[in-house]
């Protein structure tokens, strides 16, 4: 498995996609399997962990030098490796799918990141050196004609880590990051028109500091609209205790973690129709998916009849870590094999 070499695994505080290694990992060890992890410095874990780099480098995500010093490093161990590897699973951004045809390891590259133009350019380009897997239907209906990509399977969460709750505060909840895509001024819209306290947390990434001035502090209050910063392990009680997550999100979200990790604590979900939100939000019924700001205000009005139970059980059969890692096993399979089969 080749992490990217960013954050250390686990991650200190945000990394969703070490998150993502770390749970996988550690369940597929439990399953039986044998698991190398090239990861940043620092990493811990139940795998062999080879770190090709000197130091993590979370100041310098997606700087060229480290990735590519990175994938090279790993893929040099990969080729001396005897026996060798099944199956290499990349997590990284392009570099290791860009060279997979300079190892002899077949490599499944999760897609982390929503296509646009230039992206789409690159794996069509490079599609005949690996396969993918899609975090969503539609993110694998977005991909271009010639990537082969082999399983649909959405990031793991441990649902039993996330506690639930039936009982909700009186309070909206929005967790992101701060520019127009992800709507914390349209959440704070809905909120102040359904007259309900909403909270906000995450961080405010470098420039992101002139939309934040602009869009949410001349509208904080610290009592209807409440910023409490970057969350920790504190965002599972806040997930618990809220009436609904709101989502009014305007861009292709690939995933959205934070919409199972609600559901996972009894919490529904309020969202726009963008990217994989209608997949992941059973309308009706684990939240509802809305149009615009005014008919999320309406869904607010409506939580009452969604049942926080139906929220917790479509987490657990879902985005479990236990059914994920089931399915990247079949991928693993498929690819070892040599097989090509798009589920497009």
């Amino acid at each position: 498995m080749l992490a990217p070499p960013w954050i250390e695994i686990p991650p200190p505080g945000y990394g969703g996609i070490e998150q993502v290694v770390a749970l996988l990992a550690k369940e597929l060890i439990e399953r039986g399997n044998e698991v190398t992890l090239f990861a940043a410095p620092g990493t811990r874990s139940r795998a062999e962990v080879l770190s090709p780099l000197e130091s993590p480098h979370p100041d310098d995500i997606e700087m060229a030098v480290y990735e590519a010093d990175h994938v090279a490093s790993a893929f040099a161990r990969v080729d001396e490796t005897d026996p060798p590897f099944d199956v290499v699973h990349d997590h990284c951004g392009f570099t290791a799918f860009a060279f997979a045809d300079r190892i002899e390891t077949p490599l499944v590259h999760t897609l982390h990141g929503p296509f646009a133009s230039n992206t789409s350019a690159f794996y069509a380009r490079h599609a005949h050196k690996a396969s993918a897997v899609a975090l969503s239907k539609y993110q694998a209906e977005q991909a271009p004609e010639e990537l082969d990509v082999v399983a649909v399977i959405g990031n793991p969460i441990v649902v039993d880590d996330f506690p639930f709750r039936s009982d909700k505060d009186d309070y909206l909840l929005w967790i992101g990051r701060f520019d127009d895509y992800k709507g914390a001024h349209r959440a704070i819209a809905v909120a102040r028109e359904a007259d309900v306290p909403l909270v906000l947390a995450g961080p405010v990434q470098p420039g992101q500091q002139e939309f934040f001035e602009r869009e949410v502090e001349p509208r904080l209050d610290d009592e209807r609209v409440r910023y409490i910063g970057e969350v920790g392990e504190e965002k599972r009680d806040l997930y618990a205790g809220a009436r609904a997550l709101l989502m009014p999100i305007r861009w292709p979200e690939p995933f959205g973690l934070v919409m199972t990790e609600a559901m996972a604590c009894g919490t529904p979900v309020i969202a726009f129709p963008e990217g994989s939100a209608p997949e992941l939000v059973i309308d009706g019924e684990t939240g509802f998916v809305v149009d615009d700001e005014r008919a999320m205000v309406e869904a607010v009005t409506r939580l009452d009849e969604i049942d926080p139970a139906r929220c917790r059980s479509s987490a657990e059969e879902r985005f479990d870590v236990a059914p994920v890692a089931e399915a990247y096993e079949a991928a693993y399979v498929t690819v070892a094999r040599g097989a090509r089969s798009p589920i497009r």
